[in-house]
């Protein structure tokens, strides 16, 4: 546990579920913990018990990758986690694959089929989710992430011919995407086991991410926006490449604040917390350190965003961890490029680099 987590409070400190168990962390809101063939080696996920038109059964929140063992997990929990009751909705706060991958299966009730039932996401999301499915408009590889950070100051061609061949990498992971889906928009309520959640959007990591939060539980599901003992990952991606992820994500945190100091934050990874405010204030605080880090560096001679990448990340990085590092030191560059704080050129090599 790092200085800032000792700043936060763990009601079920070191205890986690095993593969396929669910721990009730709220009256009728249960967690599970899935493995991620990751650095990032976990998701949580989360079943709330519910009823919709007379029918009794459960809401399921986020799914994990689509992978043998995760399914495993699942239908361990299909048979002895459920009271033998249906899930009666899936709901995905974003396109991430570690979300939205086993989506599909579980909306169709696993192996066998045990029921048919509604995909719920926002627009955004889904829509995003769809396309990334055909193997565009991820950072994670193919061309187009090639070319982006080409253009960002990736030079090593072993890297940028490994990230084109990896362009069926979000396809593998979210093998298929529900036809149909249930629209969720910021600010609307949702009944789940008699309580009304509130939909919470948030941008930046992912294009309309929706947390779910019940005032009178006083619980967030959190999704990836708020953490407890990693920042969430802002990156600018191929698709949108003038984007300014950063400013969307501090700006999203603002939506967090009013709610209750004591709220327990169920968080997509990590464990469960309450600190609300404090992380808040903690990532803010991250983010304006790495930008100042940021500053000075171009202050020095003009930087691409591979070159900010060992100034933020101090460690060796593999692939996977690359794509989100250097997404994430361009999201950086672009809040002070979008601020006027630094300016851009194209240099004669065709790498992009900032200054002030």
């Amino acid at each position: 546990m790092n200085a800032l987590e000792h700043q936060l409070d763990y009601p079920f400190g070191d205890s986690l579920p095993e593969p396929g168990t669910a721990h009730e962390v709220a009256p009728g809101v249960h967690w599970l913990r899935m493995p991620l063939p990751f650095a990032l080696d976990h998701i949580n996920l989360w079943l709330l018990r519910d009823e919709i038109d007379g029918q009794s059964g459960w809401t399921v929140i986020d799914c994990g990758i689509a992978s043998d063992t995760i399914k495993a997990n699942w239908e361990r929990v299909f048979d002895t986690g459920l009271d033998g009751l249906p899930v009666l909705r899936v709901i995905v706060t974003h396109c991430h694959p570690d979300h939205l991958g086993l989506a599909h299966w579980v909306c169709e009730g696993g192996d066998r089929h045990r029921w048919q039932v509604r995909l719920w996401m926002s627009l955004g999301e889904y829509v995003l989710g769809r396309v990334m499915a055909t193997g565009a408009g991820s950072n994670a590889g193919g061309e187009g992430a090639a070319r982006h950070f080409a253009q960002h100051g990736l030079a090593d061609p072993e890297l940028l011919d490994r990230l084109r061949n990896r362009n069926s990498y979000y396809p593998s992971l979210v093998p298929a995407i529900p036809g149909q889906y249930w629209r969720m928009r910021e600010g609307d309520g949702v009944e789940i086991g008699g309580r009304t959640w509130r939909m919470v959007t948030g941008f930046g990591h992912s294009p309309e991410h929706c947390a779910l939060h019940c005032e009178d539980a006083r619980v967030l599901i959190s999704g990836d926006m708020v953490l407890p003992r990693i920042s969430t990952n802002v990156s600018v991606f191929d698709i949108e490449p003038e984007g300014n992820p950063l400013e969307l994500y501090l700006q999203s945190l603002g939506r967090y604040e009013p709610m209750a100091a004591d709220t327990l934050v169920l968080p997509s990874h990590g464990k469960p917390f309450r600190g609300l405010h404090t992380r808040i204030a903690q990532l803010r605080d991250h983010h304006a350190a790495r930008l100042d880090d940021v500053r000075a560096a171009c202050a020095e001679e003009p930087r691409s965003a591979a070159d900010i990448v060992p100034l933020m990340f101090r460690r060796k990085l593999d692939l996977h961890q690359l794509t989100f590092a250097m997404g994430e030191a361009l999201a950086h560059l672009h809040l002070l490029w979008h601020a006027g704080e630094l300016k851009r050129v194209k240099d004669a090599d065709g790498v992009t680099r900032f200054h002030p």
